[in-house]
């Protein structure tokens, strides 16, 4: 379980082919790693992997080709967004959040608000019914506030300090974005489907 409050921006230094999946090998930049240890939980990039090896601040993950169809960013050499999961009694700043990308939206618009940034994303039809004025979202990782939603597409501001700390600077119309409902989205959607 993790929060959406990203501890630190890593890279992904190499992506090597396993037989049914990819080894990513990450540079953990700033995140603190003494206490991490094999058999860990990660969120990279909004996923949960889990830590098959270590040498310093180089983490490995072993990643499955059923996570790489249902996440973007995680086969390819580039900076990504790092949480350690929580531990009993962590400080909740975010929401829940549980590392399972719920599917991959689109930037619509990536504008100046002020000193902020708006982002305009249109999420997959089949979540984008659980994603709710002033409720919960994480982008990439990112656990964020929605401001507002019209049909399939919902719009966030994202503050200096997030934009500073987390690779959603980088964002533009076009991009593609790992999103999570709120989990409690998740299961009232489960319950009223079920009813």
């Amino acid at each position: 379980m993790f929060t959406g409050i990203v501890q630190a921006v890593g890279t992904i230094e190499s992506v090597t082919p396993l037989e049914g999946g990819v080894r990513l090998t990450i540079e953990a930049g700033g995140l603190d790693t003494a206490d991490i240890a094999l058999g860990d939980s990660i969120c990279v990039q909004g996923a949960c992997l889990t830590v098959v090896a270590m040498a310093g601040q180089r983490l490995s993950f072993d990643v499955s080709r059923e996570t790489l169809d249902c996440t973007v960013g995680l086969a390819r050499p580039g900076n990504v967004n790092l949480e350690k999961s929580l531990a009993l009694g962590d400080r909740l700043g975010g929401h829940l959040v549980t590392g399972h990308v719920d599917g991959i939206g689109e930037v619509l618009a990536f504008e100046a608000a002020g000193e902020s940034r708006l982002a305009r994303v249109r999420a997959p039809q089949e979540i984008a019914r659980c994603v709710a004025r002033k409720g919960s979202v994480t982008i990439d990782g990112v656990s964020l506030t929605v401001n507002r939603v019209e049909n399939a597409d919902f719009e966030v501001n994202l503050i200096p300090h997030t934009l500073e700390v987390t690779t959603l600077k980088r964002l533009a119309p076009g991009a593609r974005v790992n999103l999570e409902i709120d989990l409690l989205a998740r299961y009232v959607e489960r319950m009223l489907a079920a009813s």
